[in-house]
């Protein structure tokens, strides 16, 4: 999705601002597609925070990118939290789980 949202905002800043912005937009673009190949690593994990940062410091260019940016790093977070929420519920469930087996 970030990356469909970079994809706009090239084309919103092709008419009026220097081609060193819009390689830089083009680079967040494509390490946008590139990283959620990478999600099952700790490195996809690290890029993806960097990202982040990235879009909403592309509002210099387009200033929506700031509401944007800060949209989606703010699902990103949430999905940090959300994730170690459930892992513990998992893991509690799991452990409740061999805990009933093993005493039958």
């Amino acid at each position: 999705m970030e990356f469909l949202i970079m994809g706009f905002a090239l084309l919103l800043a092709k008419d009026h601002h220097s081609a060193t912005a819009l390689w830089i937009g083009a680079v967040i673009a494509i390490l946008c597609l590139l990283t959620a190949g990478m999600m099952k690593t700790i490195r996809g994990w690290y890029l993806g925070s960097l990202i982040q940062v990235a879009l909403i410091s592309y509002g210099v260019v387009i200033p929506t990118m700031y509401f944007m940016g800060t949209l989606f790093a703010g699902l990103w977070i949430a999905a940090f939290v959300i994730g170690r929420k459930g892992e513990a519920i998992r893991a509690s469930l799991i452990a409740a789980q061999e805990k009933g087996s093993g005493s039958i």
